[in-house]
């Protein structure tokens, strides 16, 4: 053990060393990729995702979280085995994409919320791309053509809900073993229906908090800026990377074997550059994806990019890593969460790509430069990011909230606390 725990510590620092020398070698790549990493945080990652950690911890220190958690435990706890509060996160995570669910799972871990087994449920289904970057960016800016934005968005969530349904029985014998973590606001429940037990936990919540409004304030605002500007660090450090590999053409042999697999699988090999760039950084595989050439279909193209968002590309990956090291929580279940994820996402395409774009769009249709569509430029805007996120915030906590009164109103008492 300790002999391959040496083993990777030297080969870890001979490839710091490696990249160290590219960066001496390629100055002005590095300059040109960080560059566009730090403005992909800056124009996207920012708005969209500062200021729903600020108000998730708002949220969690005034007891809003356990309130909505109880309502939602009905719906939770049958489809995913997680607890109710995960509904929060999802809808969250929705919103703003990736980390944030697992901010909020790490969060939910802190105050005894979650087991570690939940956690890692729960980060495998809520860690998913946002419908402003897939409908914005992809859509428009890289493809082109806005009517995808459907296919993507649809196929995308329904895979994450699949991803979820699978990932409940992750954990059965260690979760028989070990009791369920329970807030405070359980130990003796309030008489009365479920809105009086959520309001109930809510005041609980709020009191075991006990914080001052502006000090939850600075703290929350402070806990998210540290995780923003980790986050806006690792994309622009997975940006230098990704640029210096295509610097010294060592991705060539990743590119010939993605071309050799997608002609196996009778598959237009030139998706093999956004599917490569994909496993590195999100942003360029799915721009590689949508820029393959009008000779790949465009139904190809989009389930390449599903393919990329799903997976969410190293990038993400250690934005996850990053959070989760403050927790038991494992990387492994995660890992298999993605790769499930981002083999679904493609299927769906496939199949809803006929009810959604009509058969006439299957398989050959490709943009074109006619299209009033094709020629639309996406510039983000930061208010109308942070007004659509609200409202899909909104918009699925309503959903989750309608789904799980159905249930307890069809099945009362059948549902595991």
């Amino acid at each position: 053990m300790a002999a391959s725990y040496k083993l990777t510590h030297v080969l870890i620092t001979l490839a710091l060393l490696v990249l160290c020398f590219l960066m001496v070698l390629f100055p002005a790549e590095t300059w040109h990729a960080s560059v566009r990493g730090l403005s992909i945080w800056w124009d996207v990652l920012f708005p969209s995702l500062f200021p729903f950690l600020v108000l998730s911890e708002l949220l969690l220190g005034f007891g809003i979280v356990h309130f909505l958690g109880t309502l939602l435990n009905p719906l939770m706890r049958p489809l995913f085995r997680v607890p109710g509060s995960g509904g929060f996160v999802f809808a969250v995570s929705c919103a703003s994409g990736y980390p944030t669910g697992a901010k909020l799972t790490a969060q939910l871990w802190d105050q005894k919320l979650v087991t570690r087994e939940e956690g890692e449920r729960l980060v495998a289904f809520t860690t998913s791309s946002d419908p402003i970057f897939m409908i914005g960016a992809v859509s428009v800016g890289f493809f082109h053509n806005v009517a995808v934005a459907p296919v993507l968005v649809a196929s995308h969530y329904a895979a994450a809900f699949i991803v979820g349904l699978l990932m409940r029985f992750h954990g059965r014998a260690a979760s028989s073993s070990s009791p369920s973590p329970t807030p405070s606001s359980s130990t003796v429940k309030p008489k009365g229906g479920r809105f009086i037990q959520a309001i109930h936990a809510m005041h609980e919540a709020r009191m075991a908090d006990g914080r001052a409004f502006g000090e939850l304030l600075r703290q929350a605002v402070s806990s998210s800026l540290r995780l923003i500007i980790i986050v806006g660090g690792l994309v622009v450090f997975f940006s230098v990377m990704m640029e210096l590999l295509v610097q010294t053409g060592s991705l060539g042999v990743l590119y010939q074997m993605t071309e050799q697999l997608l002609t196996f699988m009778n598959l237009p090999p030139a998706l093999s550059q956004g599917l490569v760039g994909g496993l590195f950084e999100v942003t360029l595989g799915a721009k590689e994806a949508g820029g393959a050439g009008t000779a790949v279909p465009l139904v190809y193209k989009a389930a390449a990019a599903a393919f990329v968002l799903s997976w969410g590309g190293l990038s993400v990956h250690a934005q996850i890593m990053s959070i989760l090291s403050n927790t038991p929580m494992r990387y492994g279940p995660f890992l298999f969460a993605r790769a499930i994820h981002a083999l679904i996402a493609p299927v769906l395409v496939l199949l809803l790509w006929g009810p959604l774009m009509g058969q006439s769009a299957w398989p050959a249709i490709s943009e074109t430069s006619s299209s009033p569509v094709a020629t639309a430029i996406y510039s983000p805007d930061a208010g109308q990011m942070i007004w659509f996120g609200f409202m899909i915030l909104g918009s699925v906590l309503i959903l989750l909230l309608f789904f799980s009164l159905l249930r307890a109103l069809l099945f009362p008492g059948r549902f595991q606390k």
